[in-house]
This record gives structure tokens, sequence and C-alpha cells, in this order.
């Protein structure tokens, strides 16, 4: 889910309009929501792992006009008016049943996506902007490193999925406990690992995991998203401790503690800049 934040001003993104067909609770924390109907004629998606789409929801008691227009809406509505976004990985996109599968990990229901996870029911109607994204395993990698908290599960298993035949993987996936594994099917020769959680802090298990790894020898890719305290310092035992190339690695924080995805994409990227100056600074 390699992400921009949605800014005032930036070219109008794609708006797809939406029917819920089914729901599943894969596990206590997770949801599995497949998309689909006509509007999903001119959708496409298959090229990167880390596809991720951002469901849009009305800003309460507000109508937006039909044909719905993002960029109309935000040029003629004050910004509290505005839909607001929820990120999501895109877990499988099936072009010819033209069905989209999103995970989404339910958190309660406090905020704004919860609520709506645990009542969503097959014929809600659901608009979504995207998709983006920006990583896909790469063949020519000696082996790859995947790792993350629940949050990157989604693209974790899909970039599992998409392996070149035979390419080496190492997997750390945290959760909360054995009850949230999912069952996965790497295609190729990959080793799953879950790190419960339990009462620590998110990452932490996860960290210490990898750090304790005997991580094999070449060129690796590296893909490591999640709550944005542990990626800082996973970025620092990876790209500094252990050398692997910056270009070789997707690293960022999906999200962060303390903050709601309005409040950490609105200093993302300041986060950001002043991780790489501090590790730079090493």
């Amino acid at each position: 889910m390699t992400e921009r934040p949605e800014r005032p001003g930036r070219r109008n993104p794609r708006v797809t309009h939406a029917q819920v067909l089914r729901v599943e609770r894969l596990t206590p924390h997770m949801f599995r929501i497949v998309l689909g109907g006509p509007g999903l004629a001119g959708f496409t998606a298959g090229e990167y792992t880390d596809h991720y789409i951002k469901l849009l929801f009305p800003a309460e008691g507000v109508t937006y006009p039909e044909p719905f227009d993002l960029q109309r809406i935000r040029a003629d509505l004050p910004h509290e008016q505005w839909p607001r976004m929820r990120t999501y990985t895109v877990r499988r996109w099936d072009a010819e049943r033209r069905e989209l599968t999103v995970d989404i990990v339910h958190h309660g229901d406090e905020g704004l996506a919860g609520p709506w996870v645990s009542r969503v029911r097959p014929g809600d109607e659901v608009r979504f902007a995207g998709p983006g994204g920006g990583y896909a395993p790469d063949p020519d990698a000696d082996w790859h490193l995947l790792a993350g908290d629940e949050s990157a599960l989604p693209a974790i298993a899909a970039s599992l999925e998409k392996l070149p035949a035979g390419a080496r993987a190492l997997a750390f996936i945290e959760v909360g406990g054995p009850e949230e594994e999912q069952k996965l099917e790497p295609s190729g020769d990959a080793t799953v690992t879950w790190v419960h959680r339990g009462d620590s802090r998110v990452g932490e298990a996860l960290l210490r995991a990898v750090t304790e790894a005997d991580l094999p020898q070449g060129s690796p890719q590296a893909f490591v998203h999640g709550e944005a305290g542990f990626v800082k310092e996973m970025r620092r035992l990876l790209l500094i401790e252990r050398g692997i190339p910056r270009e070789r690695a997707s690293i960022s924080g999906y999200w962060r503690l303390g903050q709601d995805e309005d409040g950490w994409q609105a200093t993302k990227r300041e986060w950001n800049r002043q991780v790489e100056q501090e590790q730079d600074a090493v």
C-alpha cells in the first residue's frame, strides 16, 4: 500500500461505485468484503500486490449530487463536508468475475470504519477511489523478506501468492494471538512465521523475531509495513544494520498508534522526512 495522502488540488481520482456481494468474518478481528456490480466494468488491478483503495464515507448529514464527482465536491463544498477516506489493501482482484476482495481489520465499534464493517451487508452500495500501489515481488531477487502486522497481512498474503516459482521467502506476520492466524497459500518456497503479540506493544514481538532470524545470504527484496513506530525501527534494522539497499525495500507506516487515518495522513510526510534524516545521520 505505497500510498500518498489526498490533498486539495490533487488530480481528480477515479471513483468507482460498487455493491457489496459477500461479507465473511475470517478471524475475530478480520472481515472480508467482496465487491462487485456494473460499476466495476472499467476497474482493473493486478500489477502490484500492495494495491489499495480508499473507501469513501459521506460526511454526516451531507447528500452529494449525482453523478458523483469528487473534484466538484471538493471545489464546491467546505472541507468538513468532503467524504472521509479510509485506505484498505486489495486482497484479490478476479478480473473474470469482476470481483474485488478487500480484507479489513476490525478494531472495534468506535470511529468511522469500525461501525461500518460490523454492520455492512450484501446489497449495500459503496464508493471508493483507486487503485494505487507500487510493490510486487521481483523475480530477480535472491530472496524475499515480508514483515508486518494485521494491516499488512492482506498485502503479504497477496505477495506470497504471486511469488515467482521456486522463489525463497521469509514472512513474519504479527497478530494478537493464534485465533487471528489465517491459512495462506504461497506459490514459492516460503516460510511463514506467525508472531503473537499478546499484551505487548504492537510491533515489539515482530521486530524481535526479525532481529533474531537467520536471514539468507544474497540480495533480498524487502516489504515491511504496519504501525509507524515499529516500521521506523525495522527500517533501521534492515537498511542500516543489515545493509539492504533502500531501492530494494518497500518500507512504510500504514498507521500510527494514537492517530486515526486523517491525523496520520496529515503528518505522515513530515514523519517520514524526520525518520530519514535521523537514520541518514547514523
